[in-house]
């Protein structure tokens, strides 16, 4: 029994692309991660946590800013343009990358000059210290720098040129680190860190330009960026598809991935420091599971296009398992010999994040099992669902914040962000799975009516 469900792995060439390209993205997350790790543990010990939260309600706020007005061009190309290629419309394929860099360009240009309008209102009323205006204005730059970032990475998950992405992110790391660690042993403050994140930023950015520009000539034609707009007839399905996830991005970042800024509002600047300590040990757990929603979404998308969907729940099933398992490991650990390691680390200076870790969890696992829920809708082109759910439960979860997070502190923060996680995930993983049961009996897989 064993070795025939081993050899139905081994003989599944689409699960074999997604974790050959999630491998060269894990091997270079594995040492990101182990980097990620002690540059944050570097910064946290030589910050403190009052800096710490500084630090994090800066840099959260300046990507808060840029998310704000990104159309997620990246989703948009991963969809439009990879389907087109998938059907070898190379014309169609580059007229849509072609779109999504105009409009990001132009997005981030704006979302810098909102940030420039807004950093001395967020110095004083979020972070409460408007001597870190000038941080958040310098470090916003990571929005010009980072202007093409979406559209560039999206073509090169299309074009198979992971492991192209993975030694930019090896190498975007592994400055970050060095900067950081050059930091940690000079003793310098709250400014050096900061320059430490953004150099890395900017080398993503410009790097991921600069192979964009490399490989998409093989895969679209040369002088592909002379393709003219004028193709494009089905401007009303892009432009509500980049709507709704610019919604649901901007929901997110409000409801989900803002939870420092809510906490320095809420609490205090320690506080923001014992939840961003929280998070950063969530982000590792994250991690080696984050390159499957980039190598799994194209496949997704190819399996919907052909009709193929026999394959699609194959992938789903065994991608979920994989997830499952680390998800459960690190589960374990942490119940383990997660508050021992706190209770060393730095004198038990962040012992008091324990228990937001233990309840992140919950959440957190379950977004992480279920990685590909929000993928297979925009797949199957059901944009909107996810929208409406996340909106509806994050509006309760935001509405309960301002009840129970200031007398409960940061605990209610994390069982809030917990609640949403699981209910919104949970709908939106029904509602994938029942699609792809309606549409499998309106588009009949090739393979069945052979």
């Amino acid at each position: 029994m064993l070795k025939q469900w081993r050899q139905k792995w081994q003989q599944d060439k689409q699960l074999g692309m997604v974790i050959r390209n999630s491998g060269y993205l894990f091997s270079s997350n594995s040492i990101s991660m182990v980097l990620a790790s002690l540059v944050g543990l570097a910064a946290a010990l030589l910050l403190g946590p009052v800096d710490y939260g500084v630090l994090g309600m800066i840099t959260l706020f300046a990507s808060s800013i840029n998310r704000l007005l990104s159309f997620r061009m990246g989703e948009l190309v991963v969809k439009y343009a990879g389907g087109a290629l998938a059907l070898d419309d190379k014309p169609r394929a580059a007229a849509i990358i072609k779109f999504a860099a105009i409009a990001e360009s132009i997005t981030s240009l704006l979302a810098y000059a909102i940030l420039v309008g807004l950093a001395d209102l967020a110095a004083r009323f979020i972070v409460k210290d408007p001597s870190v205006t000038v941080y958040i204005l310098v470090y916003g730059l990571m929005i010009i720098g980072n202007m093409l970032a979406e559209t560039g990475t999206a073509v090169l998950q299309i074009t198979n040129h992971f492991r192209s992405q993975a030694i930019l992110n090896l190498f975007q790391n592994v400055t970050t680190a060095v900067w950081i660690g050059i930091a940690f042993l000079t003793k310098s403050g709250l400014g050096s860190i900061l320059a430490g994140y953004l150099i890395g930023k900017l080398i993503f950015g410009i790097g991921t330009v600069v192979l964009m520009l490399a490989h998409a000539p093989v895969a679209l034609g040369k002088g592909w960026w002379r393709t003219s707009l004028k193709g494009l007839s089905d401007w009303r399905s892009l432009s509500q598809f980049a709507f709704t996830t610019n919604l649901s991005g901007t929901i997110n970042m409000v409801i989900r991935d803002s939870e420092v800024l809510w906490v320095g509002f809420f609490l205090t600047k320690a506080d923001a420091g014992y939840y961003k300590f929280a998070l950063a040990i969530m982000n590792i757990i994250l991690m080696p599971i984050s390159p499957f929603i980039n190598t799994t979404f194209p496949q997704i998308s190819s399996s919907v296009a052909k009709f193929e969907w026999q394959r699609l729940k194959t992938l789903l099933q065994r991608t979920t398992l994989i997830a499952a398992a680390w998800t459960a490991a690190c589960a374990v650990g942490l119940l383990l010999v997660g508050k021992p390691i706190l209770g060393w680390l730095n004198d038990g200076a962040y012992l008091p994040a324990y228990s937001a870790i233990l309840v992140l969890l919950i959440g957190f696992g379950m977004a992480n099992i279920f990685f590909w829920n929000r993928p297979l809708l925009l797949s199957l082109g059901k944009p909107g669902f996810p929208l409406k759910i996340t909106a509806i439960i994050g509006a309760i979860k935001t509405g309960l914040m301002f009840v129970l997070v200031r007398p409960f502190g940061i605990l209610a923060q994390a069982g809030l962000l917990s609640f949403y996680f699981v209910t919104s995930v949970g709908l939106i993983v029904w509602k994938g799975l029942r699609e792809i049961t309606a549409q499998q009996r309106a588009n009949p897989d090739p393979e069945d009516a052979s």
